[in-house]
């Protein structure tokens, strides 16, 4: 399985959620089956490590991000089984991206899969780029319960 988590600049969400994802993976023995990569809508940052900040609030958790960001390309539509998005907007975009609709199709919100916020109709994992450091430890706690979520999935795709 191939999994792509997206945001706008793949400096502070989507590298958090993927290097989260990396790490369940790797504690359940999947990691072999399961790759993880990021990308940004966007083009700001190609090649620029993880903000800072993210990397800083990721450190404190035992959670390296180590990836560069890439925009996503028509390219990862047909590489990904799932392309993850971190806001509305980004889904948004990815699917306007989306060379035709089976590759739409597979434009999904991360929060989607925490129960708790799927629940309650709260998707975005909010941009913490021009807030303060809690933003960054906000946008851990949220993608670390949706990323349990995903992996849940994952096991049962088998």
């Amino acid at each position: 399985m191939e999994l792509l988590f997206v945001c706008l600049g793949n400096i502070c969400r989507s590298p958090t959620a993927e290097a989260v994802m990396a790490g369940l993976l790797a504690d359940e023995g999947l990691d072999d089956r399961v790759h993880v990569d990021s990308a940004g809508t966007g083009s700001w940052h190609v090649g620029h490590p993880a903000d800072p900040r993210s990397r800083a609030a990721a450190a404190e958790r035992g959670i390296a991000l180590t990836s560069r960001a890439r925009q996503v390309t028509e390219a990862d539509f047909e590489r990904f089984d799932l392309l993850l998005a971190m806001d509305r907007q980004n889904a948004a975009d990815l699917r306007a991206l989306a060379p035709d609709d089976a590759a739409a199709s597979k434009v999904r919100l991360l929060r989607e899969f925490d129960a708790a916020a799927a629940r309650d109709g709260d998707l975005d994992v909010p941009d913490p780029y021009h807030g303060g450091p809690r933003g960054f430890e906000h946008v851990l706690d949220l993608v670390d319960a949706a990323c349990r979520g995903l992996l849940a999935e994952v096991r049962s795709r088998g």
